[in-house]
Formats: C-alpha cells, structure tokens, sequence
C-alpha cells in the first residue's frame, strides 16, 4: 500500500479518518483558498480539495492523498468559519428556522499513477426556531469559532437542528467516510 497522507491540518478531519482504522501521515497544503468570481459552492470545494492534495504530491510523488474542503451554505450565501464569537452569533441567528447546505470535497489523488478522484457531497441541516438566549447558551458551552455555520454537531450542536438530510453525517465534521471509502477502492484500497 502507498504511503497515504491527510492533506489537512484539520484535527477533526484526523479524528475522523482515524475511525477507519488506517495508518497515514498529515500534511498542510497552505494553498490560497479564495473562491473564483461566479464559482458556485460545490465547484469551490471540488477544486480546492483537488488543489489541497496536488499541493502535498509536489512533496509525496508516490503517495495516495486525501485532500477535503467544506463550506456552508445559507440562503445563496457561502459562510465560512466565523472566527470570533459577534460572527457566531450572527450565523446562528441566520440559521434560525433554516435549512442550510453543507458542501464537502473530497479528493483521492493517486500522486504515483497521477490519477485523480473526487466528489461532492451535499449535506443538509434545518435548524430549530433559536431565541437569542438559546443562541447565547450554545455558544457558551460550545464556542464553535472554528466551524463553518458556527456549531459542532458531533457535540451539543445537535441541539440546534430540526432536521438532518444527507448520505453520511461525518460530511458535517469536513470528511464523508462513505464516500472516502468508495474512492479509497477505486485506487485498490479496500476498507476494512
């Protein structure tokens, strides 16, 4: 098996890889993830997952690389990570009785074969009708700064929703194992 690399410094990203129980190395990419002017929110992750495991082949040219991007979409409008807490509050109240999208890519790059693989995957969440006061209590306990649509639904986040539609609930966290799965075989690794 090729050495296989998590083009990602994301740790939840690596938590979740970790579940299927392979052995892998992580790498950041550092590449400028600036969206391209009329790029839509599916196209942004696609590429940028693409980009994310190119970047690390120019180090690991026989390595196989995941490379995976996530953003958030409400209303038309792409949300990235919030950051500070006055943004938080501003994408949950936002959120409140919405349905939001979440756009994952994912890329499986054979750096050796120079094969590349990938998908979108789509996941939606409806969040309840939030008060304020609901929203500020979340955040207390869970400051989620570093999440796009500011919460952690592998926490307390859960709260939040109503409603959850997707294939895999792991594309909320930044990597759908499913579909992880299904290209990992697609370059001969199979799982488990």
């Amino acid at each position: 098996m090729p050495v296989l690399i998590l083009a990602s410094s994301s740790v939840y990203r690596q938590q979740l890889l970790h579940k299927l129980g392979l052995d892998f190395t992580c790498m950041s990419p550092n590449i400028d993830e600036t969206a391209h002017p009329l790029e839509t929110a599916a196209e942004l992750v696609q590429r940028l997952a693409e980009q994310k495991a190119y970047a690390v082949a120019q180090h690991e040219p026989k390595a196989l690389i995941i490379g995976s991007d996530q953003v958030c979409v409400n209303q038309g409008q792409i949300l990235g990570k919030p950051g500070i807490l006055a943004n938080a509050k501003a994408q949950l109240l936002a959120a409140s009785g919405q349905t939001l999208t979440f756009y994952t890519g994912l890329a499986v790059y054979d750096a050796a074969q120079q094969k590349m693989h990938s998908v979108v995957e789509p996941f939606s969440v409806t969040f309840r009708d939030l008060s304020e006061a609901q929203i500020a209590r979340y955040l207390a306990l869970e400051p989620a700064l570093d999440c796009a649509g500011a919460f952690k639904c592998e926490g307390l986040g859960i709260s939040l929703f109503k409603r959850m539609d997707g294939r895999d609930p792991n594309s909320l966290v930044g990597l759908p194992l499913i579909a992880l799965v299904e290209l990992l075989d697609q370059c001969g690794i199979a799982v488990p």
